[in-house]
């Protein structure tokens, strides 16, 4: 019970220092004219969302590595909050938003506005950053390589560990990144997935970790303040690559990896999406498989709302999320 609270008071830190300093960064992001560049080729009512202040992902990264430190911090003090353990994720959160904010700053103010980095250039640090926190989490903290649901020992994977997480952790980092599209969608269907893993790792007893990922999860739910329809603040490749890469860590951590495909459902649908329009589209020479992807714009041009495609694609997330911990803890 005293680790729930814990986790859920760090929650609420992460939240209030959010929201706090949510607004200075939007007036600063507004003067450096960090604005969405918005394509012509999506649905025509994302173009009232032009200009809007990007690279929102730093009002998400910046309170968890302050709380982070600080609690790290505070064990020379006797005080046993955060471990050492939480390093790893931090590293990658930190790593994969500088990427992301290097990639939206030249989308917008760059040599190459409107398009970003070079994808291949992107791909391959994504991959690096991959590989080595792989070897990290294998060799250094030693997380439990594979949980199968149900099962209390776990599985070794040798030397397929090290390219396996490197596909979770790349892999979700783009995920996240085809998700975030609309105002919403992305920062609460990662809060929930935080969430759910939060709660594995506190029944796991890796109170370190729960404890982080509800910072996570305070933190995005103050982004959430300026993100809700109508949208003050975009978390961009900033914040996306970063909590998806991150969300893999901290599946991988767990060893429960496996149900996060389940409890990730919507990003996994928006990747996949992504690449069976492109498939479907080379294959059959121009004609395409949805109407637009990722997914959520396939909905919007059936005739939802914004609003509608991201209630709906939450709830269809809270199920998931609760599914995937109950499969988990099946006997």
């Amino acid at each position: 019970m005293r680790e729930t609270s814990v986790a859920l008071a760090l929650s609420f830190f992460a939240f209030i220092m959010t929201v706090i300093w949510g607004s200075p960064l939007i007036r600063l992001l507004e003067f450096l004219k960090v604005g969405k560049i918005i394509r012509e080729e999506g649905p025509d009512s994302h173009f009232e969302k032009l200009g809007t202040p990007t690279m929102g992902g730093l009002i998400i990264i910046a309170p968890i590595l302050l709380i982070t430190v600080l609690l790290n911090a505070a064990t020379l003090l006797g005080f046993d909050i955060l471990g050492q353990s939480v390093i790893v994720p931090l590293f990658v959160l930190i790593s994969y938003g500088l990427l992301g904010m290097v990639d939206d700053w030249e989308g917008i103010r760059g040599n190459r506005k409107g398009l970003g980095m070079r994808a291949r250039t992107k791909f391959l640090i994504q991959m690096a950053l991959g590989i080595g926190t792989s070897f990290a989490l294998k060799y250094i903290i030693e997380v439990p390589e594979m949980f199968w649901p149900g099962s209390p020992d776990a599985f070794s994977l040798g030397s397929w560990y090290i390219p396996i997480a490197t596909v979770i952790i790349v892999g979700f980092s783009n995920a996240v990144n085809f998700t975030d599209g609309l105002d919403g969608l992305a920062g609460l269907i990662s809060a929930t997935a935080f969430a759910a893993y939060g709660c594995i790792a506190i029944l796991q007893n890796q109170f370190f970790l729960a404890r982080f990922s509800f910072t996570i999860v305070g933190a995005l739910f103050g982004f959430l303040w300026f993100n809700v329809h109508p949208a003050e603040l975009f978390m961009g490749d900033t914040g996306s690559l970063a909590i998806g890469a991150s969300l893999a860590t901290i599946a991988l951590m767990t060893g429960q990896w496996l149900v996060l495909p389940i409890i990730a459902i919507i990003p996994v649908s928006e990747i996949i999406s992504v690449v069976l329009q492109i498939l479907y589209f080379k294959v059959t020479k121009g004609k395409r498989l949805f109407k637009m992807s990722p997914i959520h714009h396939h909905f919007e041009l059936l005739g939802w709302s914004e609003t509608q495609v991201v209630q709906r694609f939450w709830l269809v997330s809270l199920m998931a999320a609760m599914i995937g911990i109950a499969i988990i803890f099946m006997e």
